[in-house]
Order: structure tokens, then sequence, then C-alpha cells
């Protein structure tokens, strides 16, 4: 086992191998990947990156917008509802330029960098200029954040979002007139010229069926599928557009997706949160996923999504960070099965093994990104590294790094993040992006001028 500039060796103190907690494993990596695991290496081979602590496979955050990071605090001033926070979301994404959501993006991509995050979903609808201009190309906001992302050292999955209606029959009103293409079928060109890269995949999104015709939902699902790509939605993330759906159509959302063809296996429904029984027959049968985002969910009151009985459907289980309340996948994980424990009044709805690999194999499978979120030969070399000495993870158990990551650690408790095996965050610091508060604060300001 050497070390050069294509192949490495990581030697790492515990590994979470997705079943259990293993000690001295060596990970041997070539061009990215990795190609060799083994165990029981009790002295780290010469040359090896010493990784101490609990090592998982790379975190995905599966459903992101970059450009509410902004909001972080602001929100939180007084009481409302999702729809009058919603106001106060469409002033940030008004001033958005792409020079500006690039420094904005390049920063969060950063901090869910120093969090342990290796691939990020950005559900990604600003597109045009303020009223609906089209900049000179017509890509320019899409590719600032696959930019972005490049300069903080994540992969991203741009889940490039058609959104054509203020509501069921109705024009986009001012705010949303940026986010429009006019038709899916415009849409669909637009999207056609964004180009993939090593660390960019470009997936597709409906942003909900409040805000895409019925009578367009098949194009946009027919251009994911001919490519092949992953195609995510928000689905019934309010009882308000349950309602409205019903009136409009006379059925549920999740009725009205399957209706159109939108529902699949590279399917990601978003929220998931006020469902029938028969949504959630619909959703587990086609094996349409599911995306949690608990933080969001709770600081928008949203309320509660029906996850357990989604995953006994058959629907897979992947978190995001959505709004960025805060940036800690360890605390979505954390949240969805104490959200179920305070429904309920009862305890262990997930193992934490079961929470990992919504927040690491699902996770990165719902983006597109099959080969990687394991620790195996054949995989990209991602990984994350939790400190098992600080005040919060001290005490217990090394066997016991999974209950420990999910139910005590945070995103401060990262202490190395490696995608495609380079480092990219180092004993807790970033190695491309040199000041991340800093470059958080300037970007955030630079939107209140």
């Amino acid at each position: 086992m050497t070390t050069s500039e294509r192949t490495r060796t990581y030697w790492l103190e515990h590994a979470w191998l997705g079943t259990h907690v293993e000690p001295d494993v060596a990970v041997e990596v070539a061009d990215g990947r990795i190609t060799a695991v083994h165990q029981g290496v009790a002295t780290p081979p010469p040359g090896a990156e010493i990784l101490r602590g609990l090592t998982l496979p790379g975190l995905a955050n599966a459903h992101s917008h970059a450009f509410h990071r902004a909001l972080r605090g602001t929100v939180q001033v007084g009481s409302g509802t999702f729809w009058t926070w919603r106001e106060v979301m469409y002033s940030v994404a008004d001033r958005l330029t792409p020079d500006t959501y690039h420094a904005l993006a390049r920063a969060v991509y950063a901090e869910m960098a120093l969090a342990g995050i290796t691939t990020v979903g950005e559900f990604h609808y600003v597109h045009h200029a303020p009223g609906g201009t089209p900049y000179a190309d017509p890509n320019a906001m899409g590719d600032a954040l696959i930019e972005a992302a490049a300069e903080a050292g994540v992969r991203i999955t741009l889940l490039d979002t058609c959104y054509l209606s203020s509501g069921f029959g109705e024009p986009p009103n001012t705010h949303q007139l940026r986010f429009s293409d006019g038709t899916a079928q415009a849409w669909a060109e637009r999207c056609s010229v964004l180009k993939e890269r090593d660390h960019a995949r470009i997936g597709a999104a409906i942003h909900s069926v409040r805000a895409v015709p019925a009578d367009q939902l098949a194009t946009v699902a027919q251009w994911a599928q001919a490519r092949r790509a992953p195609l995510h939605v928000h689905l019934s993330e309010q009882t308000a557009e349950n309602d409205a759906c019903r009136q409009a159509h006379g059925c549920t959302p999740t009725r009205l997706l399957a209706d159109h063809g939108v529902l699949g296996a590279r399917t990601t429904g978003v929220h998931n949160t006020h469902l029938t029984d028969e949504d959630i027959a619909l959703l587990g049968g086609s094996r349409t996923g599911t995306c949690m985002c608990p933080t969001t969910e709770r600081d928008l009151a949203d309320g509660i999504g029906p996850a357990p009985a989604l995953q006994r459907a058959g629907s897979p289980l992947s978190l995001g960070s959505d709004s960025h309340a805060v940036i800690d996948l360890l605390e979505e994980a954390r949240a969805m099965e104490l959200n179920e424990r305070l429904r309920t009044r009862a305890r262990g709805h997930w193992t934490a093994a079961a929470l990992l690999r919504a927040a690491t194999a699902d996770g990165h499978a719902a983006l597109g990104w099959d080969d990687t979120g394991r620790i195996e030969a054949g995989t990209r070399a991602d990984l994350t590294t939790i400190a098992l000495d600080s005040v919060r993870t001290a005490g217990p158990l090394p066997r016991l790094g999974a209950e420990t990551a999910v139910f005590a650690a945070t995103a401060a408790d990262v202490r190395h993040t490696v995608v495609g095996g380079r480092h990219v965050v180092r004993d807790g610091a970033h190695a491309l992006v040199p000041d991340v508060p800093q470059a958080l604060a300037r970007a955030v300001e630079a939107l209140r001028a």
C-alpha cells in the first residue's frame, strides 16, 4: 500500500461499513475510487493518511435551495406561516445575479463540506433576470451553481426546475417571472444545453403540481426518462396545495403525478407530508423515493410526514437541508426519528444504520450517483470523519459509533471530508475556501446592499 499522486491509502481508526463499525480499516484509493478495503490493519501502512474518529461514506444532501441560506435568522423574527415566509424568500430571489449567486452558493457548499456533505442536490428554479428576461447565456444561473460546487470541492446534481404557474391555472406572479420558461417544452430546450462535468450531473424537477400545469407534467417526466436522469418534485408540503389540487383536478397531487407518468424509481418526492393511504401506496408501489427535510419542515411549521409508512410501502428515504435553517445531515437523520417518537410516543422507528443509509447511499442514489455512499471497492472515495473525542461524542464505546453519530454528534464534529480521494476538509478547515464564515457573511451582505 503506497501513496502517489493518483493512488493513496487512508487508514480509518473506525469505519462504518454499512451494518456495523469496524476498527482499523485501510482503504486503498486510485483515481478517485476505492480499489480495496482491508480490515484488521492494526498499524497504519507507511505513507497512509490517518483519519482518527469514525469515518462514514460521504453524506448526500438530497434537497437544497442554496439562496435560502441568506434567510437564516431573518425569518425567525415574528410569527407567520409557510406562505408569509415565502414572501421573504421571494425578496431574496429578486436580488440574485449570476455573480452574487455564485459567491453565495460557493460559500454554502463550502459550509456543506465542513458538515461532511460530499454531494448536493440543488433544486434550482431562479433561471432568468428579474422580469423573466433570459440572460445572454440562458443557463448562467445554473452554470454559476455548478462552478460554485467545483470551487467548494463537492459534487452536485443540478435539478433544473420547471416552474410555470403561481397556482392551478394562474400565471406566474411578479416574483415568479424569473423562474418561468413559459412552457415545459421551452424549459426542456434550455435544460438540454446544460453540460455535465466530472463533479456535476444534470437532473430535472417539477417545482410542484401548482407550478406546472397538468398537461405539461409529462413533458418534464419524459425529458428525465429519456436521459435516465433523476426527477424531483415538491409534493404535498402544504394542505392548501392538496385542497387546491382537489378543487382543480378532483384528486390529490400524488394521484395527479401518477396519472401523468411522473412517479417511478428515478423520481423523488420532497417532503411528502400530507398524504392519504392511497398516496402512500402509489409512491411505494412505484418505488418513488421520499426526501425528508425535518429541520426545514419544523422551521416552517409544515408538519411531520409519514416516513415510516412510506418506507414500509417501498419508498426509499433520503434527507435534505432544504432552506438551510441549519446545515447538518446528522441533525436531519436524528430529527426524522425524534419527530416520529413525538408523534407516536414510541421509540426505535429506525436503527442508526438505517438513518445513516438515508444520509449516504440512498441519498446519493436519489441524486443519480449510484456509485458512491458506501465504503467498498469500486465506489467513489468520498469519506466523512466524525470526531469521537468532542464534548458531544466522548464516552460511548467506539462500536456504538453509528448511534453516537446519529443521536449525539453534530456538523461541528466533522473532522475530515474527502471527495474523490482528495481532502476537501482537513482537521475541520476547508482546503479550498479559506474562511467560510467570512465568505458567507460577504455573500449575504451583498444581497442586502
